[in-house]
């Protein structure tokens, strides 16, 4: 596996564990909505709109923070593929400048 292929698995690998990590708070965010809603049986209709309405406001917030989060590993694992594809291009033209220079030393390059 060469560098671009590990950086692209591990860039791979970071945005999994985001998604998996979002996932989580999307569930503790349902949770606690559920939770909510249960704690109020007695309430009146009023009181019981209030609180599904901001126990919604609260898992849009959280969805909104894990878009967030995805959005920035997404961005840095672009970012780690870019570099290393541009130091990949920058070796590659350093090593054939310099199996020039042997071959131009040695007379090969006639």
């Amino acid at each position: 596996m060469d560098n671009s292929q590990k950086v692209s698995y591990q860039a791979g690998e970071a945005k999994g564990q985001t998604q998996e990590k979002a996932s989580t708070m999307m569930d503790k965010a349902g949770n606690a909505v559920q939770s909510a809603k249960e704690s109020l049986p007695n309430a009146g209709p009023t009181n019981s709109q209030k609180a599904s309405y901001q126990t919604g406001e609260a898992k849009g917030q959280t969805q909104e923070k894990a878009n967030t989060m995805m959005g920035k590993a997404g961005n840095a694992a672009q970012s780690a593929k870019e570099t290393m594809l541009n130091a990949g291009q920058t070796i590659q033209q350093k090593a054939a400048g310099a199996a020039d220079a042997v071959k131009n030393a040695t007379g090969m390059n006639k």
